[in-house]
């Protein structure tokens, strides 16, 4: 008797999704989880987003509402875990970079799902090679805009300096900054490429014009408000709820190429199991979004 066969397993690829869906060879999309969190500093455990996600991907449904589409027909390759390079923060971010170069060079359309948002400069360098007119829209709470970190210049604090290094960079729903980084963002003129909110509509028409033809996203999830989003590391009051997050993403996508994107800084254990499946749902609306430039 196959005792096995009385018990069915889900794949591990997100959204659940089987052959032909699933395959690399026929994905157009390729889903890169990175469970890394070696600079975190509160509340630790971001290494656990990727799988939080992919799990509560399992019970999204396959058909969007608004796109009028299922969106997995474009096909949504899971890779394995990236192993995580503790050796420094540097050799990790390394790491990331060679990886979504490989991933570029083959064609595929990649989305990284973190992990701390250190992880970040590593994929825009990739991206940065290989697009020349690249901007990168960050959706997050902080400006991570410090120079160095904790012994490193490769802290999740310093994410957004080091791509500053590589393209433009557009900063929406910041609300927390150092003395430093204010000083920074007035020494280098970088006011009119921070917005705080999203509350007038001409806000949206602002950002899209300050972006370039090809945009890379990078999503921190502690950008939304805690009252929808409670589990992550560094949590901060105010921020920004789904809809405004989603029109802002439509239009980017209507009016950009989206190249690639992350999202990072779930921290599974800071919240309910809703963090999770809300994050995974945005990752698929992205998917949506950006297939149409593919």
């Amino acid at each position: 008797m196959n005792v096995s066969a009385n018990f069915s397993a889900k794949p591990r690829n997100f959204a659940g999704l089987n052959p032909p869906y699933s395959d690399w060879d026929k994905a157009s999309v390729v889903i890169l989880p990175v469970p890394y969190d070696a600079t975190t500093e509160w509340h630790s455990g971001t290494r656990n987003g990727p799988e939080a996600i992919i799990n509560a991907s399992y019970y999204l449904e396959w058909f969007d509402v608004e796109l009028g589409k299922e969106i997995y027909k474009t096909g949504i390759h899971t890779l394995p875990d990236l192993e995580p390079d503790y050796s420094s923060p540097e050799s990790m971010n390394f790491r990331v970079y060679k990886t979504i170069r490989f991933l570029l060079e083959n064609s595929k359309f990649v989305a990284m799902l973190g992990g701390e948002h250190s992880i970040s400069s590593g994929a825009v360098k990739a991206y940065r090679e290989k697009y020349q007119n690249l901007s990168v829209l960050q959706l997050d709470a902080h400006a991570d805009l410090r120079d160095h970190y904790l012994g490193t210049k490769f802290s999740h604090a310093c994410t957004m300096r080091r791509i500053l290094e590589y393209c433009p960079v557009i900063q929406v729903g910041i609300r927390s900054m150092s003395l430093e980084e204010s000083e920074f963002i007035k020494s280098h003129n970088l006011h009119n490429s921070i917005f705080a909110y999203l509350e007038e509509p001409s806000t949206l028409k602002e950002i899209i014009n300050a972006l370039s033809d090809n945009v890379y996203i990078t999503i921190d999830l502690d950008v939304f408000d805690p009252s929808i989003m409670e589990a992550v590391g560094t949590p901060e009051p105010g921020g920004l709820l789904w809809q405004p997050v989603l029109s802002l993403l439509r239009q980017v996508s209507i009016n950009r190429k989206i190249v690639g994107f992350d999202v990072v800084e779930l921290c599974p254990d800071q919240g309910p199991s809703s963090c999770a499946f809300t994050a995974a749902k945005l990752v698929y609306k992205l998917i949506g979004y950006a297939i149409n430039k593919i």
